[in-house]
């Protein structure tokens, strides 16, 4: 008889196709990658939780507590109740909204003549200085207004003894609304100008041919082709002009020293006030900045989306 050998007892192994092995390889790298980007992500998000989740979710609570801790609506009837609570958030955004728009169109003009600029260095030396001023408020730049364009400041005691003219008997005054709309474009033009450029480009030289080609003057071209691409991007930049307007306090409160009746002074007021201190009246009016904030966000985030779809993003 013939002897079986091991070849004929042993089946051969199928062998594994070389694609599933590239599959299992790519999925194993692919898991640690997206494994990688969450740990990355990881201190952003504990940030976000610790320093605007948490506070927020305290305000809202204390909101509702009053200087016992028992719950009440007694803050928000407070809130409601009171004209000069109600005439607080209106003034707060009348001067957001009027600053925000002066610093949209005039900064739109500048970052439109910086975008068309050939000279490289002077492009970003404008930049840079756009990012300097756009950061430069709170106090400082309170003190510095205040020492150029008030009662004794230099530019106008150098009008009076030059020109004989006196900026506080012509009805200006550093000190009002429009000298605190003034202090604000101070710093949101700039901030117009570095947030605009980048729009900028979403504007194509073809359009601007094809136009021309077709017998469209300039004006024709910005009414029908560049401001309708542009309006998106210009709205949000509106609305994040306002937010950041609308959040101010140093800047305000060291200028018109409570003369000016702003929701952010008016908070100051009721947690850290000389008289009397109400902690839920002031977390009831910083609840009211919120939900303010957050329509102007959400519309700011819709036209971001509107505006990206023209920006190939």
């Amino acid at each position: 008889m013939e002897v079986p050998t091991t070849e004929h007892l042993t089946e051969p192994t199928p062998a594994i196709p070389q694609q599933k092995i590239t599959r299992v390889k790519r999925s194993s790298s692919s898991w640690w990658y997206h494994t990688a980007n969450w740990l990355g992500l990881l201190p952003f998000l504990l940030f976000c939780l610790i320093f605007e989740i948490l506070p927020a979710l305290m305000l809202l609570q204390g909101s509702f507590n009053d200087n016992q801790g028992a719950f009440t609506f007694g803050n928000y009837q407070h809130m409601f109740a009171q004209s000069g609570t109600i005439h607080a958030f209106e003034t707060s955004i009348e001067l957001s909204l009027v600053s925000a728009v002066i610093s949209t169109i005039l900064g739109f003009f500048a970052a439109y003549g910086v975008y068309r600029l050939h000279s490289n260095w002077l492009r970003n030396l404008i930049t840079g200085f756009s990012s300097l001023t756009a950061n430069f408020a709170g106090v400082p730049l309170a003190f510095a207004f205040i020492s150029t364009l008030g009662v004794t400041g230099f530019v106008t005691v150098l009008l009076h003894n030059i020109l004989h003219i006196n900026l506080y008997n012509l009805g200006f005054s550093l000190y009002n609304f429009w000298g605190l709309v003034l202090t604000y474009v101070y710093f949101e033009l700039p901030l117009m100008v570095l947030i605009t450029l980048p729009s900028l480009s979403a504007l194509r030289p073809e359009w601007s041919e094809a136009a021309t080609n077709l017998g469209a003057s300039n004006l024709t071209y910005w009414r029908k082709v560049a401001l309708p691409v542009l309006m998106p991007s210009l709205i949000a930049a509106l609305m994040l002009l306002f937010a950041n307007a609308f959040g101010a306090y140093a800047t305000a409160y060291a200028l018109a020293q409570g003369g000016i009746n702003l929701v952010t002074i008016l908070i100051s007021f009721a947690v850290a006030g000389n008289v009397s201190i109400d902690v839920g009246l002031g977390n009831a009016l910083a609840m009211g900045m919120v939900i303010v904030l957050c329509l102007a966000v959400s519309l700011y985030t819709y036209m971001l989306r509107r505006a990206s779809l023209w920006q190939g993003r």
